[in-house]
């Protein structure tokens, strides 16, 4: 019987290919600039969002930060743009969410979070006084699908 073709094939050089020569080529370094400004942009997401919820929003009627107050709804784009953009550069090669394993987790945790949020809405937010999710009300699924699309831009970078 004769041997299969692809087990027959030969390199430019004349020789069966390795299995190292086969393998992805490594990463390179981390880049811990990027990392920390990743890490950096969701954490002052997620303070600005609660900064707005706590104090700055006017129907809580305490006293409100008054430009805080002046701009309403654009503070959870605000808020919620510096959290995507964040994961988003996450998502680069040169991260340890970017490569690996890394991935899969920012593109399921992406994706899980992005469910839990819409069904957490609809199943609590509809009926109880959830602060944040009664605040967004129908943009609670502008949320959700933002978290997402963040887990599409993982999903491209899987291998």
């Amino acid at each position: 019987m004769s041997e299969s073709r692809s087990s027959t094939r030969r390199g430019a050089s004349g020789r069966r290919p390795r299995r190292d020569d086969l393998a992805l080529p490594a990463a390179g370094p981390t880049s811990w600039v990027r990392t920390g400004l990743a890490a950096l942009l969701v954490v002052v997401g997620i303070a600005y969002v609660v900064l707005y919820v706590v104090v700055g929003d006017p129907a809580n009627g305490k006293d409100s930060l008054s430009w805080m107050g002046d701009i309403t709804r654009w503070n959870y784009l605000i808020g919620f743009g510096l959290i995507f953009l964040g994961l988003v550069v996450a998502a680069h090669p040169s991260t340890p969410l970017g490569r690996g394993r890394g991935v899969v987790v920012g593109m399921l945790g992406c994706f899980l979070i992005g469910l839990l949020w819409i069904v957490t809405y609809y199943v609590l937010g509809q009926n109880a006084d959830v602060p944040l999710l009664t605040d967004l009300a129908q943009y609670n699924l502008v949320v959700g699908i933002g978290f997402m699309a963040v887990g599409f831009v993982y999903a491209t970078r899987w291998e």
